[in-house]
C-alpha cells in the first residue's frame, strides 16, 4: 500500500511564483477544482491526505468539510505557504499550529513543509510538531535538487528527531515518510510527483513504485492541487526557467496521476498507519 498526499495550495503559493505575483490580487481559485479532484479519487477508490495551506480554509471553510465528508484526511502545510527555513518563521510557527488546530478541530496529525524546506536549519520544527501531538511528517526528499532535498536520508519510513533528520533515531517520537525517489539515466531523482511526475516518462515512475513495493516500502507520492486543476490558474507571466519548472506539461498531470492511482493502491497517511505496523 502506497501513500498519496495532495498539497492543497493556490496558484500564488508555489515558491517560484511568489515573487512575481506579489502585486496581483491573491484571490483563491483552487477551491473551484476540489470536486474534480475528489471525483478522480472516488473513481479510483483512493483516499488521500490533503496537506492544506491554512489560509484557504479560513477563506473557504467548506474545503475542509468536503475533504472530510469524502473520507480523506487533513494535514498541515503552514498557514501561508512560507518555507519553514525562512527568516523569522520559527517564531511564528507555534501560533500557526495553534490556529490550524482550532480551525480543524484538532484533526491534523501530519505535516508537510512547503517546498520540502526541512533541513538542518529548520530541524526545530520536529520538536514543535511533537509538542502539538503530531504523529508524522512528510517533508524529506532523499535526493538533492536545486530547491530542496536531504541526499543522505532514509528511503523507507523512519523515526525522526530534531537532532537526526536523515537517519532513524530509535528515540524519535515522530514518523517521517520520505518521498519516492528513483534512478534515471544513471542519476538519482525525485519521482514522487510535481515537476517530476509531469516530466519523467510514465514508465519510469511506475517502475519506481514497483521497486518500492518489492522492498515492502510504501511509495510516498504527492501532487499539487493546482497541477490537477490548471484551468483555474490565472495567466501569470514568469521568466522562462520558472515557467518551465512550474508549468511544464501541466496539462498532462491529471491524466498521469489518474493512471497511477488506477494501477497502484494508494491511501491516506492516517489509513496507512491504522492498518500497518511499519516498525515491526
Amino acid at each position: 500500500m502506497n501513500l498519496l498526499g495532495i498539497d492543497f495550495e493556490d496558484w500564488y503559493h508555489p515558491e517560484l511564483v511568489q515573487k512575481y505575483v506579489k502585486n496581483l490580487d491573491h484571490t483563491p481559485t483552487m477551491f473551484k477544482g476540489l470536486n474534480k479532484i475528489i471525483e478522480m479519487l472516488r473513481k479510483n477508490e483512493t483516499y488521500a491526505t490533503f496537506f492544506i495551506v491554512g489560509e484557504l480554509i479560513d477563506k473557504n471553510p467548506e474545503i475542509m468539510d468536503t475533504i472530510l465528508e469524502n473520507g480523506h484526511e487533513i494535514g498541515f502545510h503552514t498557514m501561508n505557504h512560507n518555507k519553514i527555513d525562512s527568516l523569522g518563521f520559527k517564531e511564528k510557527f507555534t501560533n500557526e499550529l495553534s490556529t490550524f488546530s482550532k480551525m480543524t478541530n484538532q484533526k491534523s496529525k501530519g505535516f508537510r513543509a512547503p517546498t520540502f524546506s526541512l533541513n538542518k536549519q529548520s530541524s526545530w520544527v520536529i520538536d514543535s510538531l511533537i509538542e502539538h501531538d503530531y504523529v508524522y511528517d512528510s517533508s524529506v526528499v532523499p535526493v538533492k535538487t536545486e530547491l530542496y532535498g536531504l541526499p543522505d536520508a532514509e528511503t523507507r519510513p523512519y523515526l525522526i528527531s530534531s537532532s537526526s533528520i536523515e537517519k532513524n533515531d530509535p528515540n524519535g517520537k515522530l514518523i517521517e515518510f520520505p518521498l519516492l525517489v528513483t534512478r534515471f539515466l544513471g542519476k538519482k531523482l525525485p519521482a514522487a510527483g510535481g515537476f517530476y511526475l509531469r516530466t519523467l516518462p510514465e514508465k519510469v515512475i511506475k517502475n519506481a513504485i514497483r521497486s518500492y513495493e518489492k522492498q515492502n516500502i510504501p511509495a510516498t507520492f504527492y501532487i499539487h492541487s493546482w497541477e490537477l486543476t490548471p484551468e483555474f490558474i490565472p495567466k501569470i507571466k514568469l521568466p522562462v526557467k520558472e515557467n518551465f519548472i512550474t508549468f511544464h506539461n501541466i496539462e498532462k498531470a491529471y491524466e498521469k496521476m489518474n493512471k497511477i492511482i488506477n494501477e497502484f493502491e494508494f491511501t491516506s497517511f492516517s489509513n496507512f498507519l491504522s492498518k500497518t505496523s511499519i516498525f515491526d
